[in-house]
């Protein structure tokens, strides 16, 4: 399975986004075990933003990054303490817009099981993993539907033992779902199931942060 991930997200031509704004990158850390997980982090609740909210590791663009992998090699280095010679780069997926307006680029990469990970508690009160085929089997709890330069984007929202993994991380998620692993899913199609609609006034939050 692993190795055909390799293969697509090497074939794969992400997007770029048109926006000029600040730069941004993350890890999506795959945890090679017999049956692999996804890593994720839960940021501290104390946090001006995002507090308490799911996330990948990583983070801005500092001068000192010689290009966007870099950043979430350092990020990553510095929020979970996972060393960067242990990260095997499998690919990139699309630049996506946060909604605090970072173009923020993701990279997927392969890590061995059990590092001692640790999380910076300025950042960060959890890491945690989530099999692999809780995604490929699409548990979703319900879909958002975030309205975007006019047309509604249908997100998954996931609910994994009291963790919710939504927003932009679910996106990113979808194309490492379809463009990875080929599963029939698709931002820009209305799925079955419960759809839950995004408030209007988080929709005006990104379009005063994306002017």
């Amino acid at each position: 399975m692993l190795e055909n991930l390799r293969e697509r997200l090497q074939a794969h031509r992400p997007r770029r986004a048109t926006l000029l704004l600040p730069e941004a990158a993350v890890l999506m850390p795959i945890v090679d075990r017999p049956e692999p997980t996804l890593l994720f982090t839960r940021r501290a609740a104390h946090l001006n933003t995002h507090g308490g909210q799911v996330a990948f590791p990583g983070g801005k663009r500092e001068a000192g990054d010689s290009d966007l992998l870099a950043t979430a090699l350092r990020e990553s280095h510095e929020e979970i303490a996972l060393p960067p010679y242990q990260v095997e780069l499998l690919g990139r997926l699309s630049e996506v817009v946060s909604l605090h307006g970072l173009r923020v680029t993701p990279y997927v990469g392969l890590i061995p099981p059990n590092l001692p990970l640790v999380a910076d508690p300025s950042e960060l009160d959890a890491i945690f993993e989530v099999p692999l085929a809780h995604f490929l089997e699409d548990r979703r709890h319900h879909t958002d539907v975030i309205p975007m330069d006019g047309r509604p984007l249908y997100v998954p929202n996931y609910h994994v033992d009291g963790q919710v993994i939504w927003g932009l991380s679910a996106m990113m998620l979808v194309e490492l779902l379809a463009e990875g692993f080929g599963r029939p899913v698709n931002l820009h199609l209305k799925p079955p199931g419960r759809l839950c609609y995004f408030p209007e006034r988080l929709l005006r939050i990104q379009q005063q942060a994306t002017r």
